[in-house]
């Protein structure tokens, strides 16, 4: 199930808050657990029971480790539960990759490497072993206590808002609220009108221009020209940029309904000025966890200059094959650690001066081709395409629709780099509405809801990009 379809708007949700606000407080939480088991299951009834188990083991294992007086018992507990999340998180998502790679020294283990190379991925094990780490070594360091019941820490790993695609949630940041939360009124409004937002962007921007990205990219390359493969990119990254931040909107809308109050994902990240800036704005969850859970334990910036560049090498290539076991990713993700590098480099010299938005994005978007693409050969090609001078064939029958769509979110992208896009952005997600904002505010939610809802009627849902991480 996904929140950008009508089973989810039309049945789901409105089932789901009934329950939850008519049931006591004390009560919530075993609400939002069995939906959130419903919803799971929902898309994926071969694992839910995995994710349950997986769960449940490291809660008990996390109990164990916290009454224990022995620092040898509690390392060894704690190894263990890092090793069982990160475990299936390696067979299901990585195995089939390992043995492609490994294949000639794995021939005689046939029968093994042909069922390894047919796994399917679990939806959403990514943001499920990462929020488990963070609950493991954070009661392990003493910085959070564990929780008492078995239940609430089945919600805060799989309560259905951001289960999925995140934004990943530290425990520390949701302890209290697992245990004792308030939804008033205006809380509620403001939740709806971010979870609109973001289904807006999904539906409405990411989902039309997508249709124009996938035919340039699942196209011919040998006959693509040099603008439609520019279109074709820039398509993707505007794609990817609402597609994502309009999940991450979604959640955080959600959680807010609820009383939940999720960390921001994204921050304007195509604003821009460096690619170091630019991973401070994009997936910020993420980078938090690489900064506080690899990073800082690889010794950060504290061993000198070349083991920090090295440090930060390590983590963009894993951050690259987070995102997807195929090599593209690990040289997506290199590409990104060689401009970091980079700039920490240079970051005391007069380069700075050709640094902006413009040429970050560009760097960015030339990132995201290896990103898109299926294979390293394919990403090549897509470049040559990009660079030929091949201007034959060009034409705008892409329609209308997708160019103002892709202007649209051009202009959404970039307009807090002005004083007028600023005050916009405070005034809609930072604003504390009165009565008549709340009125105006409901009405164009209602309006935008509607229409979301009419558009998945005559084209359908498609699934979000980051449900495959």
């Amino acid at each position: 199930m996904v929140f950008s379809s009508n089973v989810f708007l039309l049945y789901f949700l409105p089932l789901f808050l009934l329950c939850y606000f008519i049931c006591p407080r004390k009560y919530r939480n075993y609400v939002l657990l069995l939906f959130s088991v419903v919803f799971y299951a929902y898309g994926g009834p071969d694992f839910v029971l995995i994710l349950l188990g997986a769960t449940t083991v490291t809660y008990f294992l996390v109990k164990a480790m916290c009454r224990t007086d022995s620092t040898t018992q509690k390392k060894w507990l704690c190894a263990a539960a890092i090793i069982i999340n990160l475990g299936l998180l390696v067979y299901y998502k990585y195995a089939g990759f390992l043995i492609k790679n490994l294949l000639p020294f794995t021939s005689h283990l046939s029968p093994l490497t042909s069922h390894l190379s047919t796994i399917v991925l679990p939806i959403g094990i990514s943001f499920f072993t990462f929020q488990s780490i963070t609950y493991v070594l954070d009661t392990y360091r003493g910085q959070v206590k564990p929780m008492d019941k078995l239940t609430d820490y089945i919600v805060y790993i799989m309560m259905f808002p951001q289960l999925i695609a995140g934004p990943i949630v530290k425990y520390g940041d949701v302890e209290q609220q697992l245990r004792h939360r308030e939804s008033p009124a205006s809380e509620c409004l403001q939740g709806f009108y971010r979870f609109v937002i973001g289904l807006s962007k999904k539906v409405l921007i990411a989902d039309v221009i997508a249709v124009q990205a996938d035919a340039c990219f699942g196209g011919n390359l040998a006959t693509l020209d040099m603008g439609s493969a520019w279109i074709g990119s820039l398509a993707y990254t505007m794609q990817l940029y609402f597609d994502f931040s309009g999940y991450s909107d979604m959640a955080i809308g959600l959680g807010r309904i609820m009383g939940f109050k999720f960390p921001e994902n994204f921050d304007n990240p195509y604003t821009s000025r460096s690619i170091t800036e630019f991973w401070r704005r994009w997936h910020k969850t993420l980078g938090a966890f690489i900064m506080n859970y690899l990073y800082i334990p690889l010794g950060g910036n504290r061993k000198g200059q070349r083991r920090t560049y090295l440090n930060l090498w390590i983590c963009f290539l894993l951050s690259g094959l987070w995102h997807g076991a195929a090599w593209n990713f690990v040289l997506w993700g290199a590409f990104h650690g060689f401009f970091i590098v980079l700039e920490k480099r240079l970051e005391s010299g007069k380069w700075k001066v050709f640094l902006s938005p413009l040429s970050t994005f560009l760097l960015v978007n030339f990132g995201w081709v290896l990103f898109r693409a299926d294979s390293i050969g394919h990403a090549f090609d897509y470049y040559r395409a990009m660079f030929s001078f091949n201007f034959q064939g060009f034409s705008w029958n892409a329609g209308s629709q997708f160019y103002v769509t892709l202007l649209v979110a051009f202009l959404f992208s970039f307009l807090t780099l002005f004083p007028f896009g600023r005050k916009v952005e405070q005034w809609v997600f930072y604003r504390n509405y009165g009565t008549v904002g709340h009125c105006v505010a409901w009405g164009c939610s209602m309006l935008i809801l509607l229409t979301c809802i009419a558009a998945l009627n005559a084209t359908g849902f498609s699934p979000f990009i980051y449900f495959r991480f």
